[in-house]
């Protein structure tokens, strides 16, 4: 347990928080939480979650960009779901990311839990992109990335970072209700279309 690892675990736990209020301030201490994880997965030789890092950065000055920038005439940014078939890309992404990376972390590296890192690494990081435009499935994506983290990282002995995720599991679950809720009421008072990001982004 070290004085960093204890500092991204505040900020982690804020930026979740401020997640699931919809404040922008959600992205500024996210990206503080992910350079300090950086040092922290290069330690623990779990160089998947290091790599997610490096590219957190830039999903969450993205995602900043995109809340600030995404508002409509009406107000903020709307929560918004993906169609079926949307839903089925994104698992064919998974499945094929997950394959790839894990087989070169697997074989050219001494990463610990190599497919099951990598999976975690790329659900996260398209858990991180669908947020970007508020869609409402990112949260069950968290979910999933949450459980599976709590048993990666109590494994490493890294265990402010499983309370953090034991709680982000919580708030993910928080989250989902509060985004489901905000949907339905933007959609009794002005139905809206499924979420659709732009093809070229895909």
């Amino acid at each position: 347990m070290s004085p960093i690892e204890i500092l991204a675990a505040f900020f982690g736990f804020v930026s979740v928080w401020l997640t699931i209020r919809q404040h922008i301030g959600c992205w500024p201490t996210g990206i503080i939480q992910v350079i300090l994880y950086i040092s922290i997965f290069f330690e623990a030789r779990l160089y998947s979650d290091m790599l997610l890092q490096v590219f957190y950065v830039f999903l969450l000055a993205y995602g900043w960009y995109t809340w600030v920038n995404g508002k409509t005439s009406s107000g903020e940014l709307p929560v918004t779901v993906l169609p079926v078939l949307k839903r089925f890309f994104w698992i064919q992404i998974t499945l094929i990311g997950t394959l790839i990376l894990g087989y070169i972390m697997k074989t050219n590296t001494r990463a610990d839990f190599a497919y099951l890192d990598a999976w975690q690494t790329v659900m996260s990081l398209i858990a991180q992109y669908l947020m970007s435009f508020k869609i409402l499935e990112s949260w069950l994506l968290w979910i999933a990335v949450d459980i599976l983290s709590v048993g990666i990282y109590y494994v490493k002995g890294l265990y402010p970072t499983t309370l953090l995720y034991g709680m982000f599991l919580i708030m993910a679950f928080m989250g989902f209700f509060a985004w489901q809720k905000a949907f339905r009421e933007a959609s009794l008072s002005s139905p809206l279309p499924a979420a659709t990001t732009p093809d070229k982004r895909e």
